[in-house]
């Protein structure tokens, strides 16, 4: 079978918060809400793709930002929720919890690199108070399942769920899908960045 290479554009979620260091009693004016990104995953050797690692270069950098979770660079979040109720927390890299790596921060989700799966940011009053730039948390030898319309969970590989991968390497320097061991069957490419994550679809 030849490699295929994957696309991953995650919806975007963003949620309208009141900081409590701004405003207090404003609940009634804000509604968290999510937005989705353009994106699939194609299943075409011509295609492009996009995902992250902690092998991985990072993503642009800022302190700048003003959100109500407190993570870092290379810090773990757990993503979920819908369209109209985002929700975020803290999570351990690799854990059960844990969906997405920070890779980047930055003022706005228009600053992150072109090649992240996902971001997160949140609004006052329709302002961007700043944004967390996220990579799915790939783990060599563990396994990741991506249902429709929902953010990524870590699974058991001995239990695969809807459309299932295996970690099987990450290569820097590289986005191309047959540079990775033949055990792949397809790759998510990052291309601003310049690596690939190999995967093993179960």
């Amino acid at each position: 079978m030849t490699p295929l290479y994957r696309t991953l554009r995650s919806a975007a979620l963003t949620v309208m918060a009141c900081s409590a260091l701004l405003l207090a009693g404003c609940s009634s004016d804000v509604t968290p809400r999510a937005i989705p990104a353009s994106g699939d995953v194609v299943t075409s050797s011509s295609s492009t793709a996009q995902t992250t690692t902690s092998a991985a270069p990072s993503g642009r950098g800022g302190d700048d930002v003003d959100i109500d979770i407190d993570v870092e660079i290379g810090e773990c979040v757990e993503l979920g929720g819908t369209m109209t109720a985002a929700t975020i927390d803290n999570a351990t890299c690799g854990s059960p919890d844990s969906n997405y790596k920070v890779v980047g921060k930055a003022p706005t989700n228009a600053e992150c690199v072109s090649d992240v799966d996902q971001y997160y940011y949140e609004t006052f009053d329709d302002v961007e108070q700043g944004a967390l730039c996220l990579d799915v948390d790939w783990v060599v030898g563990g396994c990741m399942d991506f249902p429709v319309a929902d953010d990524p969970e870590r699974v058991e590989c001995s239990s695969p769920g809807f459309d299932t991968v295996r970690v099987v390497e990450i290569l820097e320097g590289t986005t191309e899908v047959n540079d990775c061991a033949s055990d792949a069957t397809s790759g998510f490419s990052y291309d601003e960045r310049n690596f690939i994550v190999c995967v093993e679809d179960l």
